[in-house]
């Protein structure tokens, strides 16, 4: 016995040595890494020819190593750190509008109904360009939109440009409120339909606020549309979960390399409702959170999730305090489902040597079974139980969206077309999308592909080595070839794009509400959708 005790006392003290020198050789690693990072620094600030930025350079120094582990862990300065308040929060101090500050040029993309921009006359398409005293083509960096916010009831004086023709504004801010959920209504007798968009702190709130309002109009069915919702707050995602299952029911379950941060997250309360047949919205922009709330439900049989496979984020982030205000949002583990299955799409672990992300679901998936014995799988997030099918959304359509000439093809039909229906009746005319074909033709350049604008470059360095006209006019009738063939590929997503159109149109005249009003009557998923809450044979056996 004293041979045997001697052996594992000897065993156990090698571990111990083995986990210190490991311990140490890690210490010892990254005070040496740190040590060679500022000596680099301090020679590069005293020698340089020209001076340099300490701050910038350092920030660009943190974010460019982050940027090689995954895009949720981020470096936030003191402002930065304010957006993320205000994201989390859902509230904050300004005029109310969505703007965009691209080659030093301030837009307004979408004022929000009854906010101090909209009650100014501010409209979508305008370009800010000086924010009191402030000209925007002499601004420094993207935070120029923080500029517009401020204490509620102080007033900022804005002088802008529309369709040629400078104005002047005054605009008292005042306090706006992001709702989580922006629309909700009753699609028939039965029927009630919520817009959920984001997981902040009012979230939970805001969907029992909504779910109440709809019961006394007589609800008795439900569509929960979390369609691009990107995710949020997790404690958020337990609470709406715990609406339609019952208490002490697991939700989620993390796993870190922190023991104390892998925790399983229960239903708490007593559910509002554990009988309403309810459907599940999701698409490809649906992430995170929302992964969780249509996993769960789904795992639990509890729900009918219906539309596209949604994005794959099962990454749980948490911010860290550091110095001087700042702060590091780093991912810190992986979430699991009721089931067991982690939906996450992309081994950022595994990235190749281009830095090209491999996806698990090109690789074995596993299957998992929801409580009633339906098969369900890991790896590239949840898959609907009744997915709508479209065709895929190239990468030229993609950038159509973000173009200029996308924006600006919107504005001119708003100010060419004084009134159009109502959103319960608006469909666009069908040869809308043909007109803005040729309007692409036209104004290429506000709509450039990735391939186009390295043509360009190829071009230009024909001329500077001096090839013959013969091969630079070959070069150019090759450019014609790309833009003539792009447009044409346009066709595959017509019906995403006349979507699209119809979207940023309507919310031109009646806002982000408007856009809700009109879906409700035309979107095919929310039909269907109905339909299926309507069938309660089919929607019973989907689940069983």
């Amino acid at each position: 016995m004293r041979k045997f005790t001697k052996q594992i006392s000897i065993a156990l003290l090698g571990v111990f040595v083995l986990v210190s020198v490991a311990y140490k050789s890690d210490f010892f690693e990254i005070a040496k890494q740190l040590e060679i990072y500022t000596t680099l620094f301090k020679e590069l600030d005293l020698y340089y020819i020209d001076e340099i930025n300490p701050a910038e350079l350092n920030e660009i120094a943190m974010k460019s190593m982050l940027k090689s582990l995954d895009p949720y862990t981020n470096f936030y300065d003191e402002q930065g750190m304010e957006d993320v308040q205000i994201k989390r929060s859902g509230e904050y101090g300004g005029i109310g509008a969505y703007t965009r500050f691209k080659d030093k040029r301030l837009y307004i993309l979408e004022p929000y109904k009854d906010a101090p921009a909209a009650k100014a006359g501010l409209k979508a398409g305008d370009e800010i360009l000086q924010i009191d005293d402030v000209l925007i083509k002499d601004f420094e960096g993207e935070s120029v939109g923080r500029l517009l916010r401020g204490t509620p009831a102080t007033t900022v004086v804005l002088k802008i440009i529309r369709r040629g023709k400078k104005m002047n504004f005054n605009v008292k801010r005042s306090k706006i409120e992001m709702n989580s959920v922006p629309f909700y209504s009753m699609v028939d007798e039965e029927v009630g339909y919520i817009s959920f968009v984001k997981f902040n702190r009012k979230a939970s709130k805001d969907v029992k606020n909504a779910i109440g309002k709809l019961k006394e109009k007589g609800m008795k069915k439900l569509i929960l549309d979390m369609r691009g919702n990107p995710g949020g707050l997790l404690n958020q995602a337990v609470s709406i979960t715990n609406m339609f299952i019952p208490k002490n029911k697991v939700v989620v379950t993390t796993k870190s390399k922190v023991k104390k941060w892998s925790n399983t997250y229960k239903t708490r309360s007593q559910p509002l409702d554990l009988e309403i047949p309810i459907v599940v919205l999701v698409n490809g922009r649906s992430a995170s959170a929302s992964e969780i709330v249509s996993g769960s439900l789904q795992d639990y049989d509890r729900a009918v999730i219906m539309g596209e496979r949604s994005f794959g984020k099962g990454l749980v982030q948490r911010y860290r305090k550091l110095v001087y205000g700042t702060q590091m949002k780093l991912t810190i583990s992986k979430y699991y489902t009721p089931s067991g299955r982690c939906i996450q799409e992309l081994d950022y672990t595994n990235k190749d040597e281009d830095g090209e992300v491999p996806k698990f679901s090109d690789g074995k998936v596993n299957m998992f079974k929801t409580e009633n014995g339906r098969e369900v799988y890991d790896g590239g997030g949840v898959l609907p139980d009744l997915e709508i099918e479209k065709p895929e959304t190239l990468e030229m359509t993609k950038n159509l969206f973000e173009s200029d000439a996308f924006f600006n093809f919107i504005s001119d039909y708003y100010y060419e077309n004084q009134t159009i229906a109502s959103p319960d009746k608006f469909k666009i005319d069908k040869t809308l999308f043909d007109s803005l074909k040729k309007y692409l033709e036209h104004n290429n350049k506000t709509f450039e592909t990735a391939s186009e604008k390295e043509f360009a470059k190829g071009l230009k360095n024909t001329k500077k080595d001096g090839f013959d006209d013969k091969i630079i006019e070959s070069y150019k009738d090759f450019e014609q070839n790309l833009i003539n063939n792009k447009i044409q590929q346009l066709n595959k997503n017509k019906a995403e794009i006349e979507e699209r159109l119809t979207e940023e149109i309507v919310k031109r005249y009646y806002y982000r509400e408007g856009v809700y009003q009109q879906k409700l009557f035309f979107d095919p998923t929310i039909v269907k959708a109905t339909e299926l809450l309507h069938d309660e044979k089919e929607y019973r056996k989907i689940l069983k």
